[in-house]
């Protein structure tokens, strides 16, 4: 039980009649200090000490710094080609939009919420005119005296004030779960404003990856067009077959062939980062210009060993922050639940005058008024027991929930962290296999063209070479979304 404080007892008290003052002095004898439900105190979790997967930059051939910061964790690709569609994303997203304008309606509930454990003040002011019926019981007596009129206006006017004393702390309960469900709701808008930058960002590098792959196929095109001149040039003169003519020109077809699918995803991407820029699909794109190179090598490691610590996640990720601010809502919950096994007191004043015309509203016509409530539910069958096993129940849940935010965002962290460092070893690999696929593929063209060779040795070395850089370009696409994802997993930038 927490006691409230006695001047904010006396600071409402009401003078008045003393029937009143001794309803008043009953209900605090009753309640005195009495506050539903238990202190609040947010639940601990045991945290590892570090990532498993935040290795040392070095076995990844990332480059890392001391700090990271992740408040613009764009800026650190040093593209300011992304820069500004993380820009555009944040002044002109939908999805953010509609964020902020539930914050707005959970801050007036809130608002409301609190505006209730304060007195309420009305003023009225009205005029009723009406014709009285002869027939009427009043009309049949009345008409028969003298000066008697059936045309009449009376007029009210007046000042209200009501009170419900917080005797058993309901309203403060739900003051408090109003104001949490606000702040969970604040963090929702901040996790939706992570979640359509990382998107954005993932949207942009896919269509940069779509982009290298395109144009390394096109390169191979006009390597293997070349090839293709070549041959039908040694068959014209006697040196080639027909079948070696035909297998280049099946080479180039396949070739040729794997553009479509690659520029779909680009349009799909580009149409997607539109969106997510609040804009009709084709309005930017044509501003991210084809570019064959990513900036993977100035790439920073998100987390380098020993800079961020799970715990972190507990004040960095809104997701977490919204189950936690959540959980603390159900608990005042339990409290409103609870507030109903205690009486309920309300005080209510007028002050006001009635009168058959405005002339009259004076000493004789004031009309003042006060009344006191009580409302307390003795018998009503254990429907307030439910109420609160079914409080408890949903405080149980939000905090099985919020254990649930920490594991999901600690896994999502640890699977980031292992995309980007094994995809930087594969990157490693690729670049090697690159290497000596470029040397191999120099060798094999000048076998054939020395007559060492066929042409299906100078194609299979063309294919190789292809795939490997194809793998290599994808690679490079996927480091870059890996970050991201690693960011987003760390709670982004708000």
């Amino acid at each position: 039980m927490q006691t409230h404080n006695p001047v904010e007892l006396r600071h409402g008290s009401v003078h008045g009649p003393v029937f009143l003052r001794a309803l008043s002095a009953l209900a605090a004898a009753l309640l005195a200090g009495c506050a539903t439900g238990p202190e609040y105190i947010a639940p601990r979790f045991d945290m590892p000490a570090a990532y498993q997967r935040a290795v040392a930059p070095q076995k990844t051939g990332i480059a890392a710094q001391s700090a990271v910061s992740l408040e613009q964790w764009w800026k650190q690709f040093h593209d300011p080609l992304l820069t500004q569609v993380i820009e555009r994303v944040q002044a002109q997203n939908l999805d953010i939009k509609m964020a902020v304008a539930r914050v707005e309606q959970a801050r007036a509930i809130a608002q409301v919420a609190q505006a209730n454990l304060l007195p309420k003040g009305d003023l009225s002011v009205q005029a009723a005119a009406q014709r009285q019926s002869l027939q009427s019981p009043i009309g049949e007596i009345a008409h028969n005296f003298p000066g008697y009129q059936r045309n009449t206006t009376l007029y009210d006017s007046g000042v209200g004030a009501s009170w419900e004393p917080d005797l058993s702390g309901g309203l403060k309960g739900a003051r408090l779960s109003a104001l949490a469900d606000a702040q969970a709701v604040e963090a929702d808008r901040l996790a939706v404003q992570v979640m359509m930058e990382a998107d954005a960002a993932d949207a942009y590098f896919r269509a940069r990856g779509a982009q290298m792959r395109i144009e390394l196929a096109r390169q191979q095109i006009k390597t293997d067009a070349s090839l293709l001149e070549v041959v039908d040039q040694r068959r014209n003169e006697g040196m080639a077959t027909r079948q070696e003519q035909a297998e280049a020109q099946a080479r180039l077809a396949q070739l040729r062939a794997t553009v479509p699918p690659l520029q779909h995803e680009l349009d799909v991407q580009l149409n997607r980062l539109d969106v997510l820029m609040g804009a009709m699909p084709g309005t930017y794109a044509g501003a991210i210009a084809p570019d064959t190179e990513l900036p993977i090598g100035s790439l920073t490691l998100p987390v380098p060993a020993g800079t961020l610590k799970p715990q972190d996640l507990l004040l960095r990720r809104p997701d977490v922050i919204a189950a936690e601010r959540r959980l603390a809502a159900s608990h005042a919950h339990v409290g409103v639940a609870m507030a109903q096994y205690y009486p309920q007191v309300s005080l209510s004043a007028l002050l006001g005058f009635e009168g058959l015309d405005t002339a009259g509203l004076n000493r004789s016509t004031f009309r003042p008024g006060i009344l006191a409530g009580l409302r307390w539910r003795l018998f009503d069958f254990g429907r307030v027991d439910a109420e609160v096993a079914q409080a408890k129940g949903a405080n149980a849940e939000a905090l099985i929930r919020y254990r649930a935010a920490m594991l999901t965002a600690t896994e999502e962290v640890e699977n980031a962290l292992s995309a980007l460092n094994q995809l930087a070893v594969q990157r490693k690999e690729l670049n090697a296999e690159v290497e000596a696929d470029i040397r191999a593929r120099q060798a094999a063209e000048d076998a054939y063209k020395g007559g060492v060779t066929g042409m299906m040795e100078l194609l299979e070395q063309d294919r190789q070479l292809l795939a490997s850089r194809d793998q290599l370009a994808a690679a490079e696409a996927d480091s870059a979304r890996a970050a991201v994802a690693t960011f987003r997993a760390l709670g982004g930038g708000w």
